[in-house]
């Protein structure tokens, strides 16, 4: 990426992306005028049904903590200017930019898919991830439910689900959730990037508030569901101040565990989030991809794994001892919930359990 100023183009409302930068796959692409794009005020999201004939996913990288992965969404309407899973928009010809945000797979069957995969003789019980690449709750689930839909699969065979999210939507699921923590079968972590309400708003637009996600931990952790907040993603310069502010009112709303990850910038995010450092924050524009840069060997993004969610380097080790004293200081992390398979059943042949049935 170069390091010149780049053109200051306002996002549409609601939106965090400014425009949408080439794909790096295609090789014509289409340049948006920058006054055409600017006098944009809105840009409306557009649903397409997935043809995915599976619901499963298999994650074979040492990082991430899961083996197993279920995506309802592909594409995420919350519009995180940083999110590492924008360039995956590529892969469907579209850009990691406005298209990412506001074209969305809708996988409506998913939940068909699950329960005939977790029927399948070779399916061994295993924790799935919700999701792993994009927000299940985005807000078209509180209409489409298609996350709810999946849990009830998950409850119904009590497989071991994990979620990350960053919407308070994940509390109209605490019924199901709250039965499946029961068999040490659900566990839930919510996604707090910072407690400044205008950072919030300008960098995650279509997310939940700080204080509306620290309720979801409060509602969660009270109705006996395991709960955890992810610092992610920690971006220097800029939110890496905030670690113990962060941890500290999690822990008073009710989480247990706690864990971080360093910003980075893969292909197309490099472009997109300079862009919105250049709009909303210019003066700390350099420092932010500098200090990016210091903890990424050199680079914006460093894919090597062992290294891509904690970067190395003397920043890295001060961000990874600030956040390792504060919980200590917290008392987080001292007893991890562990998620169980023991309670793991099929349905008879024929017949369906009932989501609470012994």
């Amino acid at each position: 990426m170069n390091d010149r100023a780049l053109p200051i183009i306002r996002a549409p409302r609601g939106r965090g992306a400014a425009g949408n930068p080439k794909n790096r796959f295609e090789r014509l692409h289409l340049e948006t005028d920058a006054e055409v794009l600017a006098g944009r005020e809105s840009v409306p999201t557009r649903f397409y049904r997935d043809p995915s004939r599976s619901a499963i996913t298999r994650n074979d990288s040492p990082d991430v903590g899961f083996e197993f992965s279920l995506n309802p969404y592909r594409g995420c309407e919350h519009g995180c200017i940083y999110c590492y899973a924008r360039p995956t928009h590529e892969y469907l010809g579209w850009s990691a930019g406005l298209d990412f945000e506001s074209r969305i797979l809708v996988k409506e069957n998913a939940p068909e898919l699950l329960r005939a995969e977790l029927t399948a003789p070779r399916w061994k019980p295993a924790t799935i991830a919700l999701s792993g690449v994009t927000d299940p709750y985005q807000p078209a689930d509180r209409t489409l439910q298609v996350t709810r839909r999946c849990l009830e699969v998950l409850a119904e065979f009590r497989n071991p689900v994990s979620i990350i999210t960053k919407n308070h939507l994940v509390t109209r699921d605490v019924d199901i959730l709250g039965e499946m923590a029961s068999h040490r079968a659900a566990r839930v972590n919510l996604s707090i990037t910072s407690l400044d309400r205008t950072l919030q708003s300008r960098m995650e637009p279509r997310t939940a508030t700080p204080q509306r996600r620290l309720e979801a931990v409060r509602t969660l952790s009270g109705a006996g569901i395991p709960v955890g907040v992810m610092v992610a993603p920690v971006i220097p310069g800029l939110t890496d101040h905030e670690i113990p502010s962060i941890l500290e009112a999690a822990r008073d709303a009710g989480a247990t565990a706690a864990g971080f990850v360093l910003l980075r910038l893969p292909h197309g995010v490099s472009e997109i989030f300079a862009g919105w450092l250049e709009r909303h924050y210019p003066n700390r524009r350099d420092k932010v991809l500098n200090r990016v840069r210091e903890m990424r060997g050199g680079t914006l993004n460093d894919s090597r794994f062992g290294s891509r969610m904690r970067g190395e380097g003397v920043f890295a080790e001060q961000v990874r001892a600030l956040f390792e004293t504060s919980c200590r200081r917290l008392g987080l992390n001292e007893a991890r919930a562990t998620l169980s398979t023991e309670a793991f059943r099929r349905p008879a042949r024929g017949g369906q359990l009932g989501l609470f049935d012994g």
